[in-house]
């Protein structure tokens, strides 16, 4: 006889089996409807076609090293200014467009019947449908913001079709497209190159800088230290000797035909005594594992130095996919009084080699014990939590990549608004935000939404924001550092940039907006008592319709700016 809950167990997997099928005769039944559903499945790189129609150059490749994340795509020049035409790299439809005051700026998203989406950033415009639904909806609601998507009939694109126009838009240090290829249904970055590695040359190998050589603290030592030390690829040929526990990192740069720019490195391997250690290889980077960077880079060097140097080690919390090392994670035992052979070999993405051999001679010397006395041991695989008098921080399980030693101090006058918290761990990442509390220890003001959590740099500070609940200012940060509470009632500051010349030119309205405090929230513009688009850049607000001004008469504007904490400040010109 079958149980009760038998039964039910086996309708729910008759449903949810149901909703799965219904779901792939909906993406078959697009797929069929763009073309057929084996041609979508045997489509090769070598049919997506270049979203240009000169030819192709490059400022950053795929998986480039960056602060806090790998480069997702690859930049590509637009001969030094903006308005290219932007081509579809294959059919499609578009699903999705945003605009953004930073990061891409304004960016439009092409989902394709393989599975991969293509994503087109810092675009000055877009096609003239698309644009049109956005200034619909950025005037409707008031906003230079926005993000929209769209179902597969509404934008479909052709192969080679145009679907915007290149720009400078948002993080962008100068005219280029930002290109990449998403696995639609899982969001995975994927490595561009090979779709367009056909229409790219490059005879050049990598080129490394810098080796390092790292002791496990209390467990090696190198050159009779526990500090890491750090040799010129040109000093390579002395031998430099260990002992215990050890592993290694690079720094290097790749490079390519007719330009002076330089990429990151697609796959570094290390090999000692000819047995391979550690592998990494940039073909594809999960959204999630991004900001892994930091526990892959030398985060202490990077922060001292800005140098990018790669380790040769897999730290216990760091889960990215895209590197591969044997069962000790890059970590060499150096506990033979011989010479280890270490040998990198390093390769691009069109199969240019370049190799750097050094020598560890392991030589028996005493390890040196470090200890942290008053330091709090920060555990990578468990939640922390730490507290203070008036604070307190949680960093979940997983935001550790390795153990960290934490040194806590509490600061500052006590007659400020909260002490100063220093939650000092050195130079240590963390992988995502965790909630931090302070304190409010006197009322400066009674209104409750003009505090919010500072972080101190010196003698300058940068607005972290939070809110306040029960005498608490709870905000979420993602670094550790010296944090306290702030408090803003100052309005932000509006100032017209060249307002002589507005009136021959309305496309050169702009005004620069600035808070001291909390930092900006929002801000509207209002021309002759009507809505005029503008958009923040670079702390300037710069007009997107300036046709929309008429041409005659005296024109009254009218700017409304809001600072994190509610401040606002109106100011009204003419012109």
């Amino acid at each position: 006889m079958v149980e009760l809950g038998e039964n039910l167990t086996f309708v729910k997997w008759i449903r949810e089996n149901e909703i799965i099928m219904i779901k792939k005769i909906i993406l078959w039944s697009w797929m069929l409807a763009t073309g057929s559903v084996a041609i979508a499945q045997q489509k090769s790189r070598e049919a997506w076609v270049s979203p240009f129609d000169f030819p192709l150059l490059l400022s950053a490749n795929f998986g480039e090293l960056r602060p806090n994340h790998f480069h997702n795509g690859i930049d590509i020049k637009t001969q030094g200014v903006t308005g290219k035409p932007v081509h579809c790299v294959a059919e499609g439809y578009i699903s999705r467009v945003a605009v953004q005051h930073g990061g891409y700026g304004q960016v439009v998203y092409v989902a394709h019947p393989d599975g991969h989406t293509s994503v087109y950033g810092h675009v000055e415009r877009f096609s003239d449908g698309v644009q049109k639904r956005v200034r619909e909806y950025q005037y409707a609601n008031e906003t230079f913001v926005c993000s929209l998507t769209f179902t597969p009939d509404e934008f479909p694109v052709r192969q080679g079709e145009i679907i915007a126009w290149s720009g400078n838009e948002g993080a962008s240090a100068g005219p280029h497209l930002h290109l990449e290829m998403r696995d639609t249904e899982t969001g995975t970055y994927i490595d561009p190159m090979p779709f367009y590695r056909r229409m790219l040359k490059d005879h050049k190998a990598p080129v490394a800088s810098l080796v390092g050589i790292y002791p496990l603290e209390n467990e090696g030592v190198v050159e009779g230290s526990s500090r890491r030390k750090l040799v010129a690829v040109s000093g390579l040929k002395q031998p430099v000797t260990a002992w215990g526990k050890i592993y290694t990192g690079i720094s290097a740069k790749d490079y390519m035909d007719g330009t002076s720019n330089f990429y990151g490195v697609h796959s570094v391997k290390l090999f000692v005594d000819d047995r391979e250690v550690f592998h990494s290889l940039t073909d594809s980077v999960r959204a999630d594992e991004n900001r892994m960077i930091n526990a892959f880079t030398d985060y202490d060097e990077l922060m001292r130095s800005r140098r990018l140097i790669m380790r040769s080690y897999r730290a216990p919390g760091n889960r990215l996919q895209l590197l591969q090392t044997d069962s000790c994670r890059g970590v060499v035992t150096i506990d033979e009084e011989r010479d280890y052979r270490f040998r990198y070999e390093l390769e691009d993405n069109f199969g240019n080699r370049s190799s750097y051999r050094f020598t560890v001679r392991g030589k028996r010397q005493e390890i040196p014990q470090q200890e942290h006395p008053g330091k709090t041991l920060l555990r990578w695989d468990r939640t922390n939590v730490i507290q203070q008098p008036g604070m307190q921080l949680v960093i979940p399980q997983g935001m550790l990549y390795e153990n960290a030693w934490l040194d806590k101090k509490v600061s500052g006058d006590s007659a400020r608004t909260s002490f100063d918290y220093v939650l000092d761990t050195g130079h240590t990442p963390l992988h995502g935000f965790c909630e931090l509390s302070i304190g409010v220890r006197h009322r400066t003001v009674a209104d409750s939404t003009k505090y919010y959590i500072l972080q101190r740099w010196g003698k300058g500070h940068t607005p972290i924001g939070g809110k306040m609940e029960n005498g608490w200012v709870k905000a979420r940060v993602r670094t550790f550092g010296t944090f306290a509470v702030g408090v803003d009632t100052v309005p932000p500051r509006i100032t017209p940039l060249n307002k002589g010349n507005w009136r021959g030119n309305f496309s050169r309205i702009r005004l620069k907006i600035s808070d001291a405090e909390s930092g900006i929230a929002s801000y509207k513009v209002h021309i002759d008592g009507k809505f005029v688009l503008f958009g923040l850049k670079k702390g300037a607000l710069v007009i997107q319709d300036p046709r929309r001004i008429s041409r005659s008469g005296v024109h009254r504007m009218e700017v409304w700016v809001t600072d994190c904490c509610g401040n606002e400040q109106y100011e009204k010109f003419q012109f």
